[in-house]
């Protein structure tokens, strides 16, 4: 069975995005960029919403044969053109790079290769895990604090049907001031 992370840059005052939608604001520095690429590189299957999956495969296909892409860009890039992707959109007619496209409830698909994947898989955008995080499907979170307040958008967390008890198992510092909090679920 494999646990299941849902992780993401965060603002301090809880949003993924700004209210216009923009990411901008979380670029990543070099270390905190190199946390990814390895958390990346550990992660069996990864799954995706359409709008995050359109943002990243807008970018990351080519982004190694750039000529100023860094180490670090080049290894992100072939890292994710290789990860197995389940891909969740009702309006996308095809997905490329090793992904799979799926239009059934994500609870029961993740349910399902959760118990059939060995190994950590990620859930990545905040509208996909809303429904997976409120049926207690995610196993740890992963929270990188960037230090900016965006005053809304887009939460971490969706309203929950009750509280999510959270065991911390690691915090970070970045030198950029970049929080990183890792956190179980705790079960009862």
């Amino acid at each position: 069975m494999g646990r299941l992370i849902y992780g993401f840059n965060v603002s301090v005052d809880g949003y993924i995005a700004d209210a216009q939608g923009s990411i901008d604001w979380s670029e990543p520095s070099d270390e905190l960029h190199q946390y990814w690429n390895d958390f990346e590189r550990e992660t069996a299957l990864s799954f995706y919403g359409r709008r995050l999956y359109e943002l990243m495969a807008a970018y990351w296909p080519t982004a190694d044969q750039e000529p100023d892409a860094t180490p670090l860009i080049v290894d992100f890039a072939r890292i994710w053109r290789n990860m197995p992707k389940v891909v969740f959109s009702r309006t996308l007619d095809s997905v490329d790079w090793n992904s799979r496209l799926e239009r059934a409830d994500p609870v029961a698909v993740v349910s399902k290769l959760k118990a059939e994947t060995d190994g950590n898989l990620e859930i990545a955008g905040a509208t996909l895990a809303a429904p997976v995080v409120q049926a207690g499907l995610v196993d740890e979170y992963r929270i990188v604090l960037v230090p900016i307040a965006v005053g809304g958008g887009t939460p971490f967390f969706p309203t929950l049907p009750s509280w999510i008890s959270l065991r911390l198992l690691e915090n970070r510092t970045f030198p950029c001031g970049t929080v990183l909090l890792r956190y179980e679920a705790q079960r009862d």
